[in-house]
């Protein structure tokens, strides 16, 4: 269920999408939040940093630097679209319990996996969140396919 700090935090992320799509790149943003308090923002910087691994979600995670398991247990990640499986995995490493996802239309590789692994995902259908992708799949293709592994 979305309540209204979900949706604060949500459109949060999608601010960090817009900036990694001014900036050149994959218009995905993430935020780390534990007790309605924001840890870190992040944003899809692969194409800015020459990155193979700087997805949304890693970066915010990144960008929080080291924190105690605790804190990680206690959070909620924010993101604009499903994650990979390289940020599903750094999900499941630091034991974050709750995804709340903006969109999967465009993309949905580990939502099973992370279900499986007892992790609460909610799934927005965020109009915001799929025109952000749509202008990525028609505007980037290539860089498109090269963020999630696949051949030009």
């Amino acid at each position: 269920m979305l309540d209204s700090y979900d949706r604060k935090y949500l459109d949060l992320a999608i601010e960090q999408a817009k900036i990694g799509w001014q900036e050149g790149g994959v218009p995905i943003g993430a935020v780390l939040v534990s007790d309605r308090e924001v840890l870190a923002v992040g944003h899809n910087r692969r194409v800015q940093m020459g990155s193979a691994i700087r997805h949304g979600e890693t970066d915010c995670i990144e960008n929080a630097g080291r924190l105690s398991a605790s804190v990680y247990r206690n959070s909620t990640l924010y993101t604009t679209l499903s994650p990979c499986y390289m940020c599903a995995g750094t999900s499941v490493l630091y034991d974050i319990p709750r995804i709340v996802i903006g969109e999967n239309h465009t993309f949905e590789a580990s939502e099973e996996w992370l279900r499986s692994m007892g992790k609460e995902l909610i799934v927005v259908d965020d109009e915001i969140c799929k025109s952000l992708m749509q202008m990525m799949l028609s505007e980037r293709p290539e860089i498109w396919a090269e963020d999630i592994g696949e051949p030009v």
